[in-house]
């Protein structure tokens, strides 16, 4: 079984995802509508899309005054970088 493809596959669109609903927050603040959580974007972060929460952090202009994200989203990005060199010198050793 290629679990890379799927790996790749799912981060992709949780990357995607993340952008999308950084957006979709930002357009709901301006229109005063129902927001999403800030426990649901962090959390696309925490499962993977936090390249995606980054870039659309960035590109929207959303959340970037708050510390948890100001903060909390760079961190996220160390520590899954971190955790990707981990397991690829693992998998390296264990071959």
């Amino acid at each position: 079984m290629n679990y890379e493809l799927y790996i790749t596959a799912f981060l992709l669109s949780v990357n995607v995802v993340a952008f999308f609903m950084y957006g979709i927050d930002k357009w709901k603040a301006k229109k005063d509508k129902w927001r999403t959580s800030e426990a649901t974007l962090l959390w696309l972060a925490v499962i993977g899309g936090s390249i995606g929460a980054w870039l659309g952090m960035k590109v929207w202009h959303h959340k970037t005054m708050h510390k948890k994200f100001r903060y909390g989203l760079p961190l996220i990005i160390i520590v899954q970088i971190a955790l990707i060199i981990f397991a690829y010198e693992y998998i390296m050793i264990n071959q």
